[in-house]
């Protein structure tokens, strides 16, 4: 039978909690004693006001204490539990399998750079550039010999891409103002600011010599170009995993980037994968992976997911319904509204993050089937989605751990601060975005850390944790006396004001909110309005109040008020 909510009509069992568990709750904000609930004298007499007292009672119970007060088994605890472990060996699964996805594409690329790329050596690519015309001529000639040149040269399974029974060639592209005069010497140019792309196509075993006597390059007007190519690759490392491997086709594209200027043309090389599945294939000596099992599984998560999600939206939705009985109640006995303080604890935020997670696994598992099944292959998305889905799940167990007293202080210490927390950063977030603009437009020109408002980010984040410090300070040109003596003043006051000051701010907000929420529980004293509601029902779990008396059904006629006397429920513990 599976757990449920307190149901939010008359037929709703009467239900309790002991007082030293609301000293556990997670209610932790401090009002005024003036607007207690003195004013409210509950009336003991009335069974509509005990009936919503106990119905909210039973919904801030624990688990194991629904279990003792209705003798319901805490589903919706075992659900969560399960639904971690399936999960995390799904993301497990996906990540080793991406990992070789990721793997062969980089070591692809990695082979491109070698193989297309005239005296490439590994970690040069910041700096490979080329200065002269001629050099711009011979790397060119280079990448389209060895185009030719592919299958004598190459280690790997790669082919050239053919439509019917012709290859795919290789396209050499210039971008260029349509016009242009330019006279450096007297300080004068006339430029067209329309761009044109001249093309030409390549096709494989066709010699340079046949094509680049055509190709005239523009340089004083010429902003890149782009040769690009498809080639073709299977991923065979699956096949280890007992996995079928898929079929890859790599467009790859070489740009001589032109766009500065300046005398320098910057080379880079890309590719763009699409992943397919192979259209024949055959295996031997080895059993490959039932991929309808791995798709059952995915669909095993998903129903998990959708159940848990029901669940966890009803239980929402029951908490905003008694948040309105409520608030009824109290403007019906006291004339005065609830403070949002007291309407938020019916609102449970870890309930919140399940809903959250749920979606996100039941997005990523199907976008994992389409992946699986070779419909999509949208490794990116698929892995943002079960990602942020595991964290979250992992994430909502804290909520159980909250039930003992050594980690709920822990917890509600990080929910009490949590709103000081936010305005601090919005604070600190202004000086520490002044001091980006400001490191960005001086510091730039003279330090490599500065050049972009993401690298000064970087770099201050950094200068925060105590990083990278002396390189920062010691790669500062001192081209300029003037600029070298702000970045010193700069840096000093930065760190400064952020490690002395605004961190040791942000650890007393901290500290602060531990000693009161310490304080609270020691004390024991109800610190809420709703505290002091709940506290006047005395009922233990275990007391039998909270069952429903199947052969009298007290609780129906006492809250509808159709009995005057029902008859005393008897202990079922």
């Amino acid at each position: 039978m599976v757990e449920t909510e307190p149901d939010l009509d008359c037929e709703t069992p009467l239900i309790a909690q002991n007082k030293s568990d609301m000293e556990e709750s997670d209610f932790h904000e401090v009002y005024d004693q003036d607007t207690g609930w003195s004013d409210h004298h509950p009336d003991h007499d009335d069974p509509n006001v005990e009936c919503l007292r106990r119905k909210i009672k039973y919904y801030f119970m624990n688990p194991c204490e629904k279990y003792h007060a209705r003798g319901r088994k805490p589903w919706k605890l075992m659900l969560q539990l399960v639904k971690i472990a399936i999960i995390t060996i799904q993301l497990v699964s996906f990540g080793l399998s991406n990992q070789m996805v990721v793997m062969f594409k980089e070591e692809n690329l990695m082979t491109f750079k070698h193989l297309f790329l005239k005296d490439y050596t590994d970690g040069s690519m910041d700096t490979y550039a080329v200065y002269r015309q001629d050099d711009v001529y011979d790397h060119i000639d280079y990448v389209i010999e060895q185009f030719g040149l592919l299958h004598n040269t190459t280690v790997g399974n790669h082919e050239y891409e053919k439509k019917g029974p012709v290859y795919t060639p290789l396209s050499l592209c210039q971008d260029f103002y349509r016009n242009g005069s330019i006279f450096p010497g007297n300080e004068t140019f006339e430029i067209d600011a329309q761009v044109e792309t001249d093309c030409i196509k390549v096709y494989p075993h066709q010699s340079p010599r046949d094509v680049l006597p055509h190709f005239e390059l523009h340089f004083k007007r010429m902003l890149s170009v782009q040769i690009t190519f498809v080639l073709k690759a299977i991923n065979l490392q699956t096949v280890r995993h007992r996995e079928l491997p898929d079929c890859y086709d790599f467009t790859v594209v070489i740009t001589f980037n032109n766009k500065a200027h300046s005398g320098r043309l910057k080379i880079d090389l890309e590719s763009d994968v699409v992943i397919n599945e192979c259209r024949d294939w055959k295996v031997t000596g080895a059993a490959a992976k039932s991929i309808y099992v791995t798709v059952m599984f995915d669909c095993i998560i998903i129903a998990t997911c959708v159940v848990s999600f029901t669940l966890c939206t009803r239980s929402v939705l029951t908490g905003i319904q008694l948040q309105s009985e409520y608030t009824l109640h109290c403007r019906k006995h006291s004339n005065k509204q609830v403070p949002w303080t007291d309407r938020r604890e019916f609102i449970n935020g870890w309930y919140i993050l399940i809903i959250v997670s749920d979606t996100m696994t039941i997005i990523g598992s199907i976008l994992k089937i389409e992946i699986q099944t070779k419909l999509l292959t949208s490794y990116d998305v698929c892995s943002i989605f079960l990602g942020i889905g595991t964290m979250f799940v992992w994430i909502g167990v804290i909520r159980y751990m909250g039930y003992f007293r050594q980690y709920n202080i822990l917890i509600l210490t990080l929910r009490a601060a949590f709103p000081n927390v936010i305005r601090f950063i919005g604070c600190a977030g202004i000086i520490y975005l002044s001091y980006c603009f400001c490191g960005w437009i001086v510091l730039g020109p003279y330090h490599e850390k500065f050049r972009t408002l993401n690298t000064v980010s970087e770099c201050l984040f950094s200068l925060i944790n105590g990083d990278d410090m002396f390189p920062t300070f010691k790669n500062m040109k001192q081209k300029s006396s003037l600029v070298w003596t702000f970045s010193r003043v700069y840096l000093y006051t930065f760190v400064s004001l952020f490690i002395y000051m605004i961190l040791s701010l942000f650890i007393t907000i901290i500290t602060d909110t531990y000693d009161t929420i310490k304080q609270m529980q020691q004390s024991g004293t109800p610190t809420s309005d709703l505290q002091r509601f709940l506290s006047e029902c005395q009922d233990l779990p275990n007391s039998g109040v909270y069952r429903l008396d199947e052969k009298k059904n007290l609780c129906f006629w006492s809250c509808c008020g159709k009995r005057n006397n029902p008859e005393p429920l008897t202990s079922e513990a």
